[in-house]
């Protein structure tokens, strides 16, 4: 049975829905909305692991994506004056390292905004496809510069929806895919109950562009400064060099800043930062200028459960993993995928679909959200230069390439990709 649904967020999680719906029920009526003015063609580096390439390659978009694939060679961690202290291989197709375990690179990166591009024209060429063929019924739109302002629940019947220019329009089903910080989450789900489900991790994260330098290649590299601080740099032969600050100091004051003006949190980020060495001076001086700054606490969402009544929540409003887990886009599909699936399997009734949707998804959302190793960034002086000795020793006498092929594979139960992908005809799908 054709459903009438509202799809909230345009980022990567919310077109991804609406495409697989789309495909699995060309009479749906979908729309998606967007606080943004436009479609953000902006955004960091994303890549995809475990079930992520098998998803893609179902939805027949694996070849666009690639066509938008950064050059990225690898990564290295570099010392104060820019030297190699350790160099990592890129993660292939399979989840295997190109020369050993612990890189950051993947075999296929993209930049965000490439990614969401990518699955938006795909949903409207596939929609436009539909209406040239004589196909009658259904219908796909997006809509910019609006959102949500209030819900209201009717059993069994779907969702009276509030927007912002006092619009009221009814649905059968509403999805949250707003990020995590997730506005349907607290709207829906009450602001304790979101508030108990966002668990900080102890660090900030801030992310932007600046101009290439001569110097920037093809390479990743990662700094670390003391007073727990470290940058990540990426640039994969683009004119603009990606810049991710990472602190876990002065974490009070970045934490108030956020909700105030950019230029407020770009201060506090500065005085954060002075000092940290290598090409800090640069970073900061760019970032002055930069219109695509975002901060956020890092942080996971960790809900008893991804619906209420037909307000139900994908990607990182429903189950953020945050970016320690390098998981977050591979999540944002699975959890599309199986939504999709579930509805197009247990139509036309809904409140099962969601049902069994929050069931399927337990395990993968607890695998995606281990956190492996030590998350602390090195505090003192003492602790970055051993970190940075012990790196350059380790890989100047290929010790850890040699430890790296000693150990076995890791598939077992802990990792993402040891869960099985389930497998739903009923999305009309390339494979």
């Amino acid at each position: 049975m054709p459903l009438k649904i509202l799809i909230v967020g345009a980022g990567v999680a919310g077109p991804a829905l609406a495409f697989l719906l789309q495909r699995a029920d060309p009479l749906h009526h979908i729309t998606v909305i967007e606080r943004a003015s436009a479609l953000r063609a902006t955004g960091l580096q994303l890549d995809f692991k475990a079930q992520g390439m098998p998803i893609v390659r179902k939805m027949g978009l694996l070849d666009a994506m690639r066509a938008h694939r950064v050059d990225e060679t690898g990564a290295e961690v570099v010392g104060a004056k820019g030297e190699s202290l350790a160099r990592y291989g890129i993660r292939g197709d399979s989840g295997t390292e190109g020369v050993h375990s612990g890189a950051v690179t993947n075999e296929l990166e993209i930049m965000r905004g490439d990614m969401v591009k990518v699955i938006v024209d795909a949903s409207i060429a596939d929609r436009k496809k539909l209406e040239e063929s004589g196909g009658r019924g259904g219908g796909l739109k997006y809509v910019f510069g609006t959102s949500v302002k209030g819900v209201v629940q009717k059993e069994g019947e779907g969702v009276d929806v509030t927007f912002q220019d006092g619009r009221e329009e009814s649905f059968d089903l509403v999805v949250g895919a707003d990020g995590q910080n997730s506005r349907t989450r607290k709207m829906v789900f009450g602001d304790e109950v979101s508030r108990e489900s966002f668990k900080e991790l102890g660090s900030q994260v801030a992310y932007f562009n600046v101009p290439r330098a001569e110097t920037d290649g093809t390479l990743a590299r990662m700094f670390f400064a003391a007073q727990s601080r470290a940058i990540l740099v990426r640039n994969g032969g683009r004119p603009q060099t990606q810049v991710y600050l990472f602190s876990q100091e002065n974490m009070e004051k970045t934490k108030a800043s956020y909700g105030k003006p950019v230029t407020e949190q770009k201060a506090v980020w500065e005085e954060t930062f002075t000092g940290a060495g290598w090409q800090t001076e640069r970073f900061l001086e760019g970032m002055q200028t930069a219109d695509d700054f975002y901060a956020h606490q890092l942080a996971q969402v960790k809900l008893p459960a991804l619906y209420k009544g037909r307000v139900v929540l994908i990607g990182d409003a429903g189950y953020c993993p945050s970016v320690m887990t390098g998981k977050g886009t591979t999540s944002a599909f699975i959890g599309a995928y199986v939504l999709a699936g579930e509805l197009a399997r247990q139509a036309p009734n809904v409140d099962a679909a969601l049902g069994s949707y929050n069931e399927v998804m337990k395990e993968p959302v607890k695998l995606a959200q281990i956190i492996s190793g030590n998350v602390s960034l090195p505090s003192s002086s003492l602790a970055v230069w051993c970190i940075r000795n012990g790196l350059w020793a380790a890989s100047s006498l290929g010790i850890d390439k040699l430890v790296m092929r000693l150990m076995p594979e890791q598939k077992d139960e802990k990792e993402l990709g040891g869960w099985p992908l389930p497998e739903y005809p009923e999305l009309n799908l390339a494979e």
